[in-house]
């Protein structure tokens, strides 16, 4: 027997036992691990399903140019069927994403573009803006959006969905998977709920990431979102194949937590798998060790092979610099704002869009500060720093009595608790000097410059 092409032999991925990680848990965990497609990643699955439908709809016709925003693992899917079918492909990727995943897309022929990550969807630089630009600028060209495009539903509401249901002989009572654009996790739970509506679906999210506030406010809250690390898990959009009816409640997950589950993993079970997948099992054990009892069975789900981050998460050296290597006691922003209330100097300073310029000049002086963040009607909307003051009172005093407004620049940048100093350091510069987190009572704080300094001489 053989395959015609390597597309045929996507699918029909095997379901392992944890043994080690889920000692103990109660009942049995099981993982689906998904680089045994092709293309190393559960993405296979999709990319052919949104080509083929495509194919049968007109949309995309012989020699056509496949154009997509992908973490990576799309893209080396659709580069596969591509391939097979004889398409051209063009990818633009976050500049997140590992040098891993730029070299292997490249190395199967597609045209790779590399686009910012800390700027809005809507911004024309961010990936998603690149890619539908191509596609509107490129004859005989189909943008698969994967976000949106149901067909990813689909595919695994016609493949994972039912495998998983063979190959636990219908004994599952829970599923567990990283949410990204949706179409894994929904498609599947949405098969295997049709066969039980007992089973229970379990969202890994990651911090910086909507899915999990909305999911339980209904409520999309911009303040969730800042930079993170993790590829391939959580959106700062509400992609249409997220169904949240279909995920019965989400677990967030820290950049360090997923990056250090995934490498033990890879040293206590053998499994030489991606970030995502760290996450997604890290969240999953967690819930795990609390609902389940012995009698219950949950699938997690596992997209991506440890190859496409050989250079991070793999990489000894990256994990130092980034304090993600558990005997390492490096600082984060969470030491950086329990020390400040140490010393009962942990309230944030403020100045509201239209108060006057020589309002805000005054609080600066009076707190001994040299940043203010800018608010209007409890948002963060911009940022003053003394310096550019100064130089623009220099050039016109007038502006002493005009509001903030005129002169604020962009708002700081928000991060994560778990940061660590070298990553807050790489964050401040001339554009952006200082930073804002968010504490576990949702209260804001800032980190100045001075702060990472007072930190690093401890």
């Amino acid at each position: 027997m053989y395959y015609n092409s390597i597309i045929e032999t996507i699918g029909n991925t095997p379901l392992v036992k944890l043994n080690k990680l889920a000692k103990d848990v109660k009942g049995t965990v099981l993982v689906k691990v998904e680089y045994f497609n092709p293309g190393n990643s559960m993405k296979d699955r999709m990319a052919l399903h949104m080509i083929e439908d495509a194919e049968a709809q007109g949309i995309l016709k012989p020699g056509g140019t496949i154009i997509e925003g992908t973490s990576g693992n799309t893209g080396m899917g659709l580069a596969l069927v591509a391939i097979a079918k004889g398409y051209k492909c063009i990818f633009t990727l976050a500049d997140k994403q590992s040098q891993e995943k730029i070299d292997i897309l490249r190395a199967m022929g597609a045209e790779v573009i590399v686009c910012p990550t800390n700027v809005p969807p809507e911004d024309p630089r961010s990936y998603y803006s690149v890619a539908k630009k191509l596609n509107e600028e490129t004859p005989n060209s189909f943008y698969p959006n994967q976000y949106d495009n149901m067909s990813n539903t689909r595919a695994h509401y016609e493949t994972t969905g039912p495998e998983i249901w063979e190959q636990t002989e219908g004994t599952i009572t829970h599923l567990a998977a990283g949410v990204g654009t949706g179409g894994s996790m929904c498609g599947t739970a949405k098969y295997l709920k049709e066969q039980n509506p007992e089973i229970l679906s379990v969202g890994i999210d990651t911090y910086g990431s909507v899915f999990k506030k909305y999911k339980e406010t209904g409520q999309f809250d911009e303040k969730e979102v800042y930079p993170y690390l993790t590829e391939g898990i959580g959106e700062d959009i509400l992609p249409k194949n997220v169904d949240f009816d279909l995920i019965d409640t989400f677990v967030k997950v820290t950049d360090k937590d997923g990056a250090i589950m995934t490498r033990r993993m890879a040293r206590e079970e053998g499994l030489f798998v991606g970030w995502s997948c760290g996450s997604a099992v890290y969240g999953a054990l967690e819930y795990a060790r609390e609902h389940m009892e012995k009698h219950h069975t949950m699938v997690i789900i596992l997209p991506d092979h440890g190859t496409r981050y050989l250079g991070k998460i793999y990489n000894d050296n990256w994990m130092k610099d980034h304090g993600y290597v558990e005997s390492i006691d490096f600082a984060n922003a969470r030491d950086i704002i329990a020390s400040r209330s140490n010393n009962g100097t942990a309230d944030l300073q403020s100045v509201d869009a239209e108060q006057k310029i020589g309002d805000a000049i005054q609080l600066l002086h009076q707190k001994s500060i040299s940043q203010l963040p800018v608010t209007k009607d409890g948002k963060f909307i911009g940022s003053l720093t003394d310096s550019k003051i100064l130089r623009q009172l220099i050039e016109n005093p007038e502006l002493r009595d005009q509001p903030v407004s005129e002169v604020m620049d962009p708002p700081f940048q928000f991060v994560a608790l778990d940061n660590t100093l070298d990553v807050l350091s790489s964050l401040i510069n001339k554009d952006n000097k200082a930073l804002l987190v968010r504490d576990d009572h949702d209260k804001v704080h800032i980190i100045t410059q001075h702060d990472l300094l007072m930190a690093m001489t401890k």
